[in-house]
């Protein structure tokens, strides 16, 4: 008995020699904390695209570089308006253009800023369900909305006549002119949008990949209210979100510095895109007279959760360049 008791523990030995050590694997380095400053400039001239995990701005492009946002993934099929020029659509109950020469009497919409895919201005130019896809062919109108210099950019009257073969085919014309321009855009399924210049007429590609960022700084429209609550829209600056998969929280009890992953990991976030937004800052002044200052609130903390799964702290401390301009909000961030 004891002999084959020896036999087994040398058996075992022998076997344990035979396997690698498992090797520990460690945690990912979280880094420090992390200043960048965004140059949107005074005008708000630009869109900047920055990624958290790579704390680097990947893509800056000008705000009035398109027009039209086409849903890109496999089974979207909306369209949306670049709200950062102030843009706004209406029906206009016609599918002939020659009946079409002002706005005037029109119900303008803008696209709302949490990202609200039911509420869109456009979103009434197709219905898919599960037998058959119907396409209005209605007339829209779209006012443009303003450059960075406060420029009405003007008027296309516009019909959506197809989608096809992961192509959107589409007619638009001036309000004055019985002359339209045929176009087509093809989805990228890498990004979020495939977008459209009325300028120049052709597709474009200001939206870097949608796995490469986590946040959008930009202009862009919002519904605000008067002291009496009545609701108005406003072109405002902020930041946000990614729509692919990328969540927020802002939070006022914790003191930031001392922002564990444990703080965050259990908290209840919203894929809302201007969860962030605008106001984590406040104007200081007489907005009439356009002496005022951007006073910025370091006590918000907004806790980020990308689309791969990191989480990461925020707060903005300044909205000034070195140079005292506008403009060029500075936060810190670590990931945790």
């Amino acid at each position: 008995m004891k002999q084959i008791f020896i036999a087994m523990v040398a058996m075992v030995l022998l076997l344990s020699s035979c396997f690698k050590e498992d090797e520990r694997i460690l945690p990912a380095p979280r880094g420090g904390k992390v200043t960048q400053t965004i140059e949107l400039t005074q005008s708000y001239k630009y869109q900047v695209y920055y990624s958290l995990e790579d704390s680097a701005v990947v893509g800056t492009v000008e705000k009035k570089s398109f027009d039209l946002m086409f849903q890109a993934d496999e089974y979207g099929s909306l369209i949306l308006l670049n709200t950062a020029n102030f843009m706004m659509a209406a029906l206009t109950g016609t599918d002939s253009f020659d009946e079409v020469s002002s706005p005037a009497g029109l119900e303008m919409q803008f696209d709302p800023s949490d990202g609200n895919l039911n509420e869109t201005a456009l979103r009434n130019w197709i219905t898919v369900n599960q037998s058959d896809t119907i396409y209005s062919s209605e007339v829209y109108v779209i006012h443009r909305g303003y450059d960075e210099l406060g420029n009405n950019l003007g008027y296309r009257k516009i019909i959506f006549d197809s989608l096809k073969a992961d192509r959107y085919y589409f007619r638009y014309a001036m309000l004055n002119s019985t002359e339209y321009t045929s176009a087509m855009v093809l989805k990228q399924p890498e990004k979020n949008f495939s977008y459209y210049s009325f300028d120049s007429q052709e597709q474009v590609f200001p939206e870097p990949d949608k796995s490469s960022y986590d946040l959008l700084f930009t202009q862009y429209t919002t519904l605000l209210f008067t002291n009496i609550g009545e609701p108005y829209p406003y072109l405002v600056t902020g930041a946000l979100l990614n729509r692919i998969d990328t969540e927020c929280v802002r939070d006022t009890s914790l003191v930031f510095d001392e922002v564990t992953l444990e703080d965050v990991i259990n908290r209840s976030y919203s894929t809302n895109l201007d969860e962030i937004g605008y106001d984590w800052k406040e104007v200081e002044g007489d907005v009439n007279s356009g002496a005022v200052v951007y006073e910025v609130k370091p006590e918000y903390t907004y806790l980020v959760r990308n689309q791969h799964g990191f989480y990461f702290k925020l707060r903005f401390i300044s909205y000034y360049n070195k140079v005292g301009e506008k403009g060029y909000p500075t936060f810190e961030f670590q990931r945790l």
